[in-house]
This record gives structure tokens, C-alpha cells and sequence, in this order.
């Protein structure tokens, strides 16, 4: 297709869906009364080691609510320099 851009990651987007770009297209809605989660979590991402965030929770409590509103932060560069660019890709792994 004319425009597009081949993808270098291929079977990521096949198996997962662009946070990020959902938060580029403005399908998220902003995100209330999770601002010390998600900021954790981006402290997290951060570091230069042992930067794995694990979200747990039971069905409904706002585990994606706070990747969604991370990704609202990285679109409008609300982070560290180091996610700025960065993607987040939700995995389907029932796919």
C-alpha cells in the first residue's frame, strides 16, 4: 500500500494490539485517580536494570487502566526521556 511503511515487527502486531498508537488516535480515554500507578510503573520502565513492571490483579481493579493512561504519557511526553518513542503492545496470547 502507497504510504505505508513495512513494519519491523511483524508477528508482535499480529499478536498483540498498539496501545500506543490506540493513544495516538485518541481511542483512550484519559485515565482518573491512577496517577501513582502509572507513575510507578514509568519509574519502573526507567531504570537501567531490573526494569520489568508486573501488573496483578483480579478481574476489573484497573490493571489496563494504568497501561492505557502510561501510554497517554508517553504520547504527550509526560515521561522519562527514555520511553519517549517507545511503543506498548498488549498481547492477545489466546491468539
Amino acid at each position: 500500500q502507497k504510504g505505508q511503511q513495512k513494519s519491523r515487527t511483524p508477528v508482535l502486531d499480529n499478536f498483540g494490539r498498539d496501545i500506543t498508537k490506540l493513544a495516538e488516535d485518541g481511542k483512550l480515554d484519559p485515565i482518573i485517580g491512577r496517577e501513582t500507578e502509572i507513575e510507578r510503573v514509568s519509574q519502573i520502565l526507567s531504570r537501567r536494570k531490573k526494569n520489568n513492571p508486573i501488573l496483578i490483579g483480579e478481574p476489573g481493579v484497573g490493571k489496563t487502566a494504568i497501561v492505557e493512561g502510561l501510554a497517554l504519557r508517553i504520547m504527550q511526553k509526560k515521561v522519562s526521556r527514555t520511553l519517549f518513542n517507545k511503543r506498548i503492545v498488549m498481547l492477545d496470547l489466546a491468539a
